[in-house]
């Protein structure tokens, strides 16, 4: 199969993307502004060159740090376009909240990239880029890159991350867990929103920890991530595990997404020894009922979807599986629901434990019908509303 190209597609402003979520978040953001629309009157602005005593008006910018700490419930931060060199961690923190009809917002300025860029920290687990901890917040439009631990390190509950990307981080580019060591499972991120995110070459020197997204270990229920794409990670492209000490996670949802070749970087050096799959879906044979939809694995150096011993019931369907070095679709045990899936030019047999409605067209050692839609190299962009679309050799199958 050949190498896949990408056209990536960084989209910043603000929107009204998320108007209407799964019922199970019900998230609205209906303080947006449309892209490219104007700025709002009586937000704070922070620029690259911003002070910590700036007044934060346009004329005066003060810097993001003092700006989270300024700004009242429901306002708006904008961050002017360029590069923030930073070195210690943003903390948005426990209790720096928004309301719920009001979300505050960490936007792009309309029409511009905001890159806040951790090069100065050492690869370090408290070394996090951005660190939201605070509940009803809604960030968008920002690149979070080379931070010494995870890009954005998402703790708190109901917000939105919208049109980021977390780029060359020395951990996962954005984790959802708790914010605080020892917090107690009510205190787990909950009911977060990821939409329109991209989250690549994210790298650790162990060459094993690093994935795209990382919804994992203490993780509350009713998080959804919606048309992001994680590629090019040097572990997996999205994470869900589990371990025996903290238990079970919430079930998250993953739809319209993409995971590809994870586990080799864009450069197309590897390292130790990352797991590589595309969605790993569990681990320590925790049953947790997740849901992965209407989604696509391409070229990952291992399974596309895998339970990773997860002996719960995930629903698996109209997901399209292609070219992944062992298995594209890999479940051993459990009561998994499998239906509308398609598995092409696969590495080795699928191997399904669960139950098979009829619609599916899993990978026996030769392509189904529907293989041939999957031809041709990949490309991706995100489109004006924010939706993931997918083509290949020019053929569109997503969005």
């Amino acid at each position: 199969m050949s190498r896949t190209r990408t056209k990536t597609a960084v989209v910043v402003g603000v929107s009204g993307l998320v108007a209407a979520a799964t019922t199970m978040v019900a998230m609205t953001t209906a303080n947006a502004d449309p892209v490219g629309g104007p700025a709002q009157d009586g937000a704070i602005y922070a620029a690259p060159d911003g002070s910590d005593g700036a007044a934060g008006t346009e004329a005066d910018p003060t810097t993001v740090a003092a700006a989270i700490a300024k700004v009242e419930p429901g306002g708006t931060i904008y961050m002017r376009g360029g590069i923030y060199d930073l070195s210690e961690t943003v903390a948005i923190e426990p209790g720096n909240d928004g309301t719920e009809a009001d979300r505050t917002q960490l936007f792009a300025y309309p029409g511009e990239t905001p890159v806040m860029n951790f090069s100065a920290q050492e690869e370090n687990s408290a070394n996090r880029g951005l660190a939201v901890g605070g509940d009803w917040w809604h960030v968008q439009g920002i690149v979070v890159e080379h931070a010494g631990d995870n890009g954005i390190l998402l703790g708190g509950s109901n917000n939105v991350i919208e049109r980021v990307v977390t780029r060359h981080n020395a951990d996962s580019g954005l984790q959802l867990s708790r914010y605080t060591a020892g917090a107690p499972e009510a205190e787990w991120p909950a009911n977060n929103l990821i939409v329109s995110v991209e989250s690549h070459d994210n790298v650790d020197s162990d060459g094993e920890d690093a994935d795209g997204f990382a919804p994992k270990l203490t993780v509350g229920p009713g998080n959804v991530f919606r048309y992001t794409v994680s590629h090019n990670n040097i572990d997996d492209g999205y994470d869900l595990y589990t371990k025996g000490d903290t238990g079970p996670i919430g079930a998250v949802t993953i739809e319209d997404s993409l995971a590809y070749e994870n586990g080799t970087l864009s450069d197309g050096s590897q390292a130790g020894a990352g797991d590589r799959n595309g969605y790993k879906l569990g681990g320590e044979d925790i049953g947790v009922d997740h849901v992965v939809t209407g989604s696509i694995a391409y070229d990952n150096g291992k399974h596309g979807f895998t339970y990773n011993s997860n002996p719960g019931s995930i629903t698996v369907s109209d997901n399209v599986s292609i070219g992944n070095a062992e298995r594209n679709f890999n479940f051993d045990e459990g009561t998994h629901r499998f239906s509308g899936n398609t598995s092409c030019d696969s590495g080795d047999e699928d191997r399904i434990v669960g139950s098979d409605d009829g619609s599916n067209q899993f990978w026996e050692g030769s392509n189904g019908s529907r293989c041939a839609d999957y031809a041709g190299a990949l490309d991706w962009s995100f489109a004006e509303d924010g939706s993931l679309v997918v083509t290949f050799g020019g053929q569109q199958v997503m969005g």
